[in-house]
């Protein structure tokens, strides 16, 4: 194999959203361990199925907003799916997760904001074509910084 060819895989950042999500479900303690096995696989498959035909290794950036899981006062349809498999109705899980949560699925990165105006925190980074050593890379340096990404900044949405 060789190591030019960016990863067509999603698997280290499906399993990074998947887990932050599990793993808000999980401080509630409302949620098994065993509910939230099988929360996690369905959530997982219908992620990877969702993203099959829009991910982009070279081009990071492209259909992030297709793959981007949002809660706004609305609960992404991919999350209640999931949760419906472990008996989890909507009004749970409004309960359980933020109102307000947006996770980007990039390539190479997942991050997420709660509320509409908090910061944006980086889930998993990993550097494309680093070879074999890529892969967790937490940048808190850069998030002091403020991150300059272009494509999150036209999301935010100005309230007057």
């Amino acid at each position: 194999h060789s190591h030019r060819r960016p990863r067509a895989d999603m698997v280290p950042e499906i399993a990074a959203a998947v887990g932050f999500v599990s793993g808000l479900l999980r401080t509630r303690g409302c949620v098994s361990e065993q509910q939230l096995q099988v929360f996690s696989g369905a959530l997982r498959e219908a992620l990877t199925e969702h993203y099959k035909h829009h991910w982009f290794p070279e081009k990071p950036f492209k259909g992030s907003g297709y793959r981007c899981i949002r809660i706004n006062h609305r609960m992404d349809p991919i999350i209640s799916k999931a949760a419906a498999q472990i008996g989890l109705s909507l009004a749970q899980l409004y309960q359980l997760l933020p109102s307000e949560l947006t996770l980007w699925v990039d390539p190479y990165e997942v991050s997420y904001r709660i509320g509409e105006d908090g910061s944006i925190c980086v889930l998993y980074e990993a550097k494309p074509h680093a070879g074999s050593y890529g892969g967790m890379l937490t940048c808190k340096n850069q998030m002091m910084l403020g991150r300059a990404s272009p494509s999150k900044n036209y999301i935010m949405t100005v309230s007057s």
